[in-house]
């Protein structure tokens, strides 16, 4: 039962007109290359392609010595890495390892019917999988498999990012990220030369058999191609779009995994406490504020349960006051205030009761007497620290102190 009335991460991929109606059954992905191919990765590595091209084959050898060879250097390194670390990304099959035991891609699973159990995992068994799965497994509905360490599902990759090919998905994006800086700086530097001193980026010898500087040569030096100054800043224009928007994407991503890595969380975890966080503040707006209280609870132990261990407070066997001289006045004072009330009270009682002034007089001063020694007697034994002495326990129905001779 949904005790938090919380909205159900739709594991398997829905396709049914109904949530209730059973789910039509497809057959899993073990990696990226299965079919078929996604927009997002064929674009992918058009753009990829598009940039390494006009990169290495383009502005690069324009560069004036030393600078082309440092940036040979490093953006090969970075274009490299990219695409070996992109490569294994896609080849590795995130999924559990009772899912790769089993070896279940070649026929469909079975039909996942709602009306007969809420969840696809429960008490770490997967009804489609029909396996054990450990703690942080989740079962992808695009994959349609139980990933292992499940992180997201990548577009971009076509394939689950887990913990199997986590940190190869972190070393794709990062080399990403160097490489398409280094051709932005690249090209803007190109731009900027190419009205201040068009000369300095014609040091390679294929330009002394060229007139003027209206023309230019491309993919240098292994087949030199003759363009105009126009078709070269209008191939350089688009190339800086296309790497300036590549460049914010890849940035933002980048800084959203360090900040996961600060946090300590999957991507996973914060989508759910973004979807808590977003229902609470519904059912604030909608006036509901139990269920808002309920949503804030669930939360907090969901973050306090993100490997945290809990810790055993020390204070709760023992209790200090500390404020020992306040303490005993204002019990002195309350006690005694009720003794002075009580011989009033007597006072007014026998003025109907004549013949016992002295006897009620006499009595409520020996209690007043009496109760004051008592009075400090306890204030001093609770004002001593009770480390040593029987743990005391916090009352149930108040805020007051007890212990267990009291009961």
């Amino acid at each position: 039962m949904n005790c938090f009335k919380q909205r159900q991460r739709r594991i398997a991929p829905m396709q049914a007109s109904s949530i209730n109606e059973p789910i039509p059954s497809k057959s899993p992905r073990m990696n990226g290359w299965s079919w078929p191919p996604q927009a997002f990765q064929l674009s992918t590595w058009l753009v990829y392609s598009y940039l390494s091209i006009v990169n290495f084959g383009i502005y690069v050898p324009l560069l004036p010595l030393p600078w082309n060879h440092v940036v040979y250097a490093l953006g090969g390194i970075s274009f490299i890495v990219h695409f070996f670390t992109h490569i294994a990304t896609v080849t590795i099959d995130p999924a559990d390892d009772s899912v790769r035991a089993k070896q279940i891609y070649s026929s469909p699973m079975p039909v996942f019917d709602r009306t007969k159990q809420a969840h696809v995992i429960q008490d770490r068994y997967c009804s489609l999988c029909n396996v054990m799965v450990g703690p942080r497994v989740k079962h992808c509905g695009v994959c349609n498999k139980c990933v292992k360490d499940f992180d997201h599902h990548c577009q971009w990759l076509n394939t689950c990012v887990g913990g199997r090919n986590y940190w190869c998905f972190f070393a794709a994006l990062s080399s990403a990220t160097l490489g398409v800086f280094l051709l932005v700086a690249v090209t803007l530097f190109i731009v900027i030369q190419h009205y201040l001193d068009p000369n300095s980026l014609r040091t390679a010898p294929q330009f002394d058999s060229t007139l003027g500087n209206g023309t230019w040569l491309v993919f240098l030096p292994l087949a030199p191609i003759k363009t105009s100054s126009a078709g070269l800043l209008v191939l350089t224009l688009i190339t800086i779009t296309l790497s300036i928007i590549c460049l914010a994407l890849l940035c933002h991503l980048l800084g959203f995994h360090f900040y996961l890595f600060y946090k300590g969380i999957s991507t996973y975890d914060y989508i759910m406490m973004q979807r808590q966080k977003k229902d609470r503040n519904q059912d604030i707006e909608a006036g509901h504020p139990s269920e808002a209280k309920a949503h804030r609870i669930a939360q907090q132990n969901q973050e306090s349960s993100m490997g945290c261990e809990p810790a055993l407070s020390q204070s709760s066997s023992t209790c200090k006051f500390n404020n020992t001289g306040s303490l005993n006045n204002q019990l002195s004072e309350s006690i005694y205030t009720e003794a002075e009330n009580f011989k009033k009270s007597t006072e007014k009682e026998n003025n109907f009761h004549y013949g016992t002034e002295n006897l009620t007089e006499n009595t409520a001063r020996d209690m007043s007497t009496s109760w004051k020694p008592d009075v400090d007697k306890e204030a001093q034994r609770a004002g001593v620290k009770c480390v040593d002495s029987v743990p005391e326990m916090q009352d149930p129905l108040g805020s007051s102190v007890m212990t267990p001779g009291d009961t």
